[in-house]
């Protein structure tokens, strides 16, 4: 039972929250841990010593039906609470990274200094407001704000059911209240092969042989830019695998279905990620290896490319290394936004490069949404669409559905048919012949 403490004119209640001392060995001992509160909330004390007492007994209420929060847990401040928390995360270092930037940058700096019991709900939406002005006024964009909001989320979350910090959480998800605001989506065109051609056509001014390929690779298989493509070694690329692959199961049973003389095929592996610093192999995202098969013209393309450099990569860098982070500076913004005529390497004149309108300002990633776009305008089945795309089908769809060889046919035969006919529409431009000839 509680006990209440007059001193003087202070009120204190005295309860014993459900834990024990320590001994020096770290053993609990018998002797109970008390908890004691000289008023309801921080700086409001208790009116008079029945006050006291019934909030001493709605505390062991709470002790004996597990929903007690120690106050030294609650007192704990986020700051202390965001580093233990991203300590305890199983994520590859790409994401730690990425959490690891948004609490510096928003998350600790606006919390650190409070306790994680004591946030309310009325502050995180005072926060949350603050974070949509800078949305309005261009600050910040709408996608970096869902992240920041996401994340704190997630922390108030794993505060009130892994660790036990506070009862409940101070954000709370409702629909359809207050003033509606539409969401903000990313406008998007669909994706022309006039355009595809055009970002190829640059990106082969910027980036040689090797850019032609990537744009028309991206294009035409829809894989994760940039991990996948960057990461596609050339043991897995079409000229060579299967009989290439280091997996002698996985190869046995591929052998059976692709090839070059039967279905050229993509085999995504890996993505290339940074990881401690280092440029690294891992898994793709969702952990989805999967298998790409490719229309002829494609595998014709990397075959040229292939036999064009000895690099393990099949998109090496200009300097015949593994792409890294410089691709977001010296490539994509002349690929998509295009570039005065100015001086190259061995004082030759790089001609001007024109912009691609239709995709000045825009995420590379969108080609990849592209290439869902033309599965869909073909009528391929959504398991074939989805296998392909990296993701899976659930429910009982995903259980009894299955991509089979016919299935993967159709795609490599209406991809090369849409390739066939974009070339039928007129004279475009292509690289030198001794490069490689798409007619």
């Amino acid at each position: 039972m509680p006990y209440v403490e007059v001193r003087g004119g202070n009120i204190r209640v005295k309860w014993w929250g459900g834990e024990y001392h320590l001994d020096a060995e770290g053993r609990a001992t018998r002797r109970k841990r008390y908890e004691s509160a000289s008023g309801p909330e921080p700086g409001t004390p208790f009116e008079d010593e029945d006050e006291a007492y019934n909030y001493g007994l709605d505390r062991e209420h709470e002790v004996r039906h597990g929903k007690h929060i120690p106050r030294a847990s609650a007192k704990t401040l986020m700051r202390d609470y965001c580093q233990l928390w991203l300590a305890a995360q199983d994520l590859r270092d790409t994401s730690i990274s990425r959490y690891r930037s948004r609490l510096r940058a928003r998350i600790v700096p606006y919390w650190g200094d409070r306790a994680v019991g004591d946030i309310t709900t009325w502050e995180y939406e005072a926060w949350k407001k603050g974070l949509q002005a800078a949305v309005d006024q261009g600050e910040m964009s709408r996608h970096y704000f869902e992240q920041l909001t996401g994340l704190f989320g997630i922390l108030m979350t794993d505060a009130v059911v892994k660790y036990k910090l506070r009862m409940e959480s101070p954000v709370i998800r409702q629909r359809r209240r207050g003033r509606f605001t539409k969401k903000q989506r990313e406008v998007k065109r669909p994706m022309q092969m006039e355009v595809l051609h055009a970002l190829a056509t640059n990106a082969y001014h910027v980036w040689g042989f090797t850019g032609w390929t990537y744009l028309w690779t991206l294009g035409f298989t829809g894989m994760r830019p940039p991990g996948e493509m960057w990461g596609l070694r050339r043991e897995f690329a079409s000229p060579n695998w299967p009989a290439s692959d280091p997996d002698a199961e996985r190869r046995e049973h591929a052998l059976d279905r692709y090839g070059p003389d039967l279905m050229p095929a993509i085999r995504v592996q890996y993505q290339s990620q940074y990881e401690r610093g280092k440029r690294t192999q891992v898994s793709p995202k969702y952990d989805s290896h999967r298998t790409l098969v490719i229309p002829p013209f494609l595998h014709e393309m990397h075959t040229a490319l292939l036999a064009s450099h000895d690099s393990p990569w099949v998109f090496p860098a200009l300097g015949g290394n593994q792409m890294s982070t410089q691709w977001g500076k010296t490539y994509w913004p002349y690929i998509r936004g295009g570039s005065p005529e100015r001086a190259a390497r061995r004082d030759h004149i790089r001609q001007a490069i024109p912009p691609v309108p239709e995709m000045v300002g825009k995420r590379i990633y969108l080609l990849r949404h592209g290439h869902r776009e033309w599965l869909e305008e073909d009528g391929h089945p959504r398991i074939a669409m989805e296998t392909r795309m990296g993701h899976e089908v659930a429910g009982v769809e995903g259980l009894y559905s299955n991509l089979t060889p016919a299935m993967e046919r159709r795609i490599a035969d209406s991809l090369q048919a849409r390739w066939e006919a974009f070339w039928r529409m007129g004279v475009w431009w292509h690289p030198p012949v001794s490069h490689y000839s798409p007619i």
